[in-house]
């Protein structure tokens, strides 16, 4: 739990991914053949990389502006984080925030949908990833 979450925050995310799960399930009608969820949310992601790439290339409100960092060799792993940085420039205006969050939430959707047809619980996976990431912290990627 972050320093930002209570217990009544992680009740209600666990209500709202089970509410929201639900909800695509009675919504997942033309496409439930898995073949169809697959490369639903897989156009989703993609859709998502094209909302981010059009805030740059069309709109211009933001900008991405990446290099190779310049990590000092003197430094723990621990400090590593400072010297990164995220290569965006800028922050995106309304309208390109509201396309990316659609876009976003559409993926999200088939994700959900997947779950679905393979009759996992997202509420269960979201809580084990979060414990997983809490008992590895930083090594959680490698």
């Amino acid at each position: 739990m972050s320093a930002h979450s209570s217990p009544d925050t992680a009740r209600h995310s666990d209500q709202t991914y089970s509410a929201f799960q639900q909800t695509v399930s009675e919504c997942l009608i033309r496409h439930r053949s898995i073949l169809d969820v697959l490369s639903k949310f897989q156009e989703a992601s993609a859709r998502v990389n094209r909302a981010v790439a059009k805030a740059v290339t069309t709109c211009g409100c933001i900008q991405v502006d990446a290099s190779k960092p310049q990590i000092p060799a003197d430094i723990s792993y621990w400090e590593i984080k400072q010297h990164m940085a995220t290569h965006v420039k800028g922050e995106m205006c309304e309208h390109c925030v509201e396309v990316l969050e659609q876009e976003i939430g559409r993926t999200l959707f088939y994700l959900a949908g997947l779950c679905d047809v393979f009759g996992l619980d997202l509420d269960r996976l979201v809580e084990d990833e979060r414990k997983r990431i809490a008992t590895l912290g930083v090594f959680n990627l490698t």
